[in-house]
């Protein structure tokens, strides 16, 4: 084998591997999308039927109480109760995560990170 059908040789096996990886990572988006496409639906679901708080109402709840902004928000149905797990920045820079109600507006736990 020569150097050149060595370096083709090479060159040929990544580009099978670049190849054999788009599939899982193209799945992995589309599993993500679907995931967060469930989720919504469920979140609007549960506002129709009153199930839940409109969201405004938990933001303004959770303004009262803990001072800072809040830069994610994720709901859940944890074993059939509605959660608003939201991360906030605090004024001291300090990053928080919380739970809260999404039925009661009750918060229901502080993470400090």
């Amino acid at each position: 084998m020569t150097i050149r059908s060595g370096i083709h040789l090479i060159a040929a096996c990544l580009t099978a591997i670049l190849i054999a990886l788009i599939p899982i990572t193209a799945f992995s988006d589309t599993t993500r999308d679907d995931d967060d496409a469930r989720e919504h639906y469920e979140a609007q679901q549960a506002l129709k039927s009153g199930k839940i708080r409109p969201l405004e109402e938990i933001i303004a709840t959770v303004r009262k109480e803990i001072p800072g902004d809040i830069i994610e928000i994720e709901f859940e149905n944890d074993d059939g109760r509605y959660i608003y797990e939201m991360e906030i920045i605090q004024p001291s820079g300090q990053i928080i995560e919380i739970e809260i109600d999404a039925t009661t507006k009750v918060i229901l736990g502080r993470e400090d990170s």
